[in-house]
């Protein structure tokens, strides 16, 4: 390993002769990382919101799917997730294997890898859906009903609206573990961050200057993420309840 610090080195080609910077194919790894985790992000909240609902509603049937639904995603690994979703499901589903073959690989991995982080996530929000909802007063639901209102009903305008509210706190965490999750998606390929930064240190062997900047954006992105979160948190938190204002 060369000795001493070089941060030039993010400067020059990838490739002699060619115009792209190695600077640039860390944006782009980032690029993909963001995406990932937003798009992955979306799926998981509303997919976890209605788990989570599932799991506190009175018909049997749905709690079992529910129950189901968190017991095999949280129990399995993640990166097995990401190999059984890009090479084992599409072999089950010919029309998707064949879609797959006729795509760009970049576009397979980045949907196989949306769909598995955003499905694996949705079983760890659908426990704060779970417990947000399970935290409020019965008489809340008591009084939906009282009002004449569905279950679902109950649901849109009296439970989720004040469960939500109170779930910020750990919504949070899960937003910043969705972003450092994100990075597994390079064992398919799928070149984001992490994979970027591995292909420039074993190109340039330059690895201290370029993992450290990589955790330094990784750094930086977390600290955005929860500082957006605590300010929604503020704005929306209710009293008496975790970090409810008193």
């Amino acid at each position: 390993m060369n000795s001493g610090l070089n941060w030039a080195v993010f400067f020059q080609p990838v490739v002699d002769g060619e115009p792209l910077l190695w600077y640039q194919t860390l944006i782009s790894g980032l690029y993909f990382t963001l995406a990932l985790s937003l798009v992955a992000g979306l799926i998981a909240f509303v997919v976890g919101s209605l788990i989570g609902v599932f799991r506190t509603t009175s018909s049997k049937k749905l709690v079992f799917i529910g129950n189901a639904y968190v017991e095999i995603f949280r129990n399995i690994p993640l990166i097995v997730q990401f190999f059984l979703w890009y090479f084992v499901v599409p072999e089950f589903i010919p029309p998707l294997k064949e879609w797959s073959i006729k795509q760009d690989p970049t576009l397979v991995q980045f949907v196989a890898s949306v769909v598995c982080l955003g499905l694996f996530t949705a079983s760890r929000v659908a426990e704060q859906v779970k417990s947000g909802i399970q935290s409020l007063s019965r008489g809340q639901r008591a009084a939906g009903y009282a009002l004449g209102l569905t279950e679902f009903q109950t649901y849109r305008y009296v439970l989720l609206p004040m469960a939500y509210r109170i779930i910020v706190p750990p919504l949070t965490s899960e937003a910043m573990n969705l972003i450092k999750n994100s990075s597994v998606a390079l064992t398919i390929g799928l070149t984001e961050l992490t994979f970027q930064t591995k292909e420039m240190g074993e190109d340039t062997f330059r690895f201290i200057e370029v993992y450290i900047v990589a955790t330094v954006i990784y750094a930086t992105v977390a600290m955005t993420v929860n500082r957006i979160m605590v300010y929604v948190e503020k704005k929306t938190s209710v009293p008496g309840y975790i970090s409810g204002g008193k």
